[in-house]
């Protein structure tokens, strides 16, 4: 992204860059919020224990993120970047290593049992009209779906219609979301290896084509 920042139209003046000590801060405070939520849940970990990790006020902590729901947006959003930090180009991978990196993701998922209580408890309660971070969700998956979809078609070499790709696609975070909240209640649910099982069987089916048999039917 080009560095150079645009004037605005309203004062002509250039709009300031966040000063370096702001960005350190702000991600000080997310590895400390990250690690709170992921120890302690997103429900009981409290503002006033993450500003304690970084020698700040629970108001200091509201000055930087505003509410606790967006830090938790922020937080997850941080974690999607750990994620892919070591790979090419910083990215999710297409083809068949996106659907590895997703069998991977999982696994460090059931390492951070407070961070996906706590995506659960966000993705659930953005259905309800005017939450303030439906739209932030709801982004999410259209991006996330786009990007499983293609890495089907590729998997498929041509012989996957975009349509059943998109099925996939759907079925997979469908699946993969509601086996957390499954993990979440009962932990003798086997999460990394129901959901490498599940994407399996998923992209196996679509990559079979249309003419599959259709057991149900």
């Amino acid at each position: 992204m080009d560095d150079a920042v645009p004037s605005t139209p309203a004062t002509g003046r250039t709009p300031r860059k966040p000063r370096q000590a702001t960005v350190e801060r702000r991600q000080e405070i997310l590895r400390a919020a990250a690690n709170t939520f992921g120890s302690k849940g997103y429900k009981t970990g409290s503002l006033a224990e993450v500003a304690e990790q970084v020698g700040i006020t629970h108001a200091g902590v509201l000055h930087h993120f505003g509410s606790k729901e967006q830090l938790l947006i922020e937080v997850l959003e941080y974690r999607d970047k750990e994620d892919v930090e070591n790979l090419e180009g910083k990215h999710i991978p297409g083809g068949l290593e996106l659907f590895r990196h997703l069998e991977r993701t999982v696994r460090a998922n059931a390492h951070r049992r407070g961070i996906v209580q706590g995506y659960s408890v966000l993705t659930g309660e953005s259905v309800t009209e005017n939450h303030p971070a439906r739209g932030w969700v709801r982004n999410r998956f259209t991006i996330l779906r786009g990007e499983i979809a293609g890495a089907v078609m590729e998997v498929g070499e041509g012989r996957v219609p975009e349509s059943l790709a998109a099925l996939a696609a759907s079925a997979i975070i469908g699946v993969m979301d509601g086996l957390q909240v499954q993990w979440l209640l009962d932990d003798s649910v086997d999460l990394p290896e129901s959901t490498a099982f599940a994407i399996e069987a998923i992209l196996a089916a679509a990559v079979a084509g249309s003419p599959r048999p259709y057991p149900l039917d």
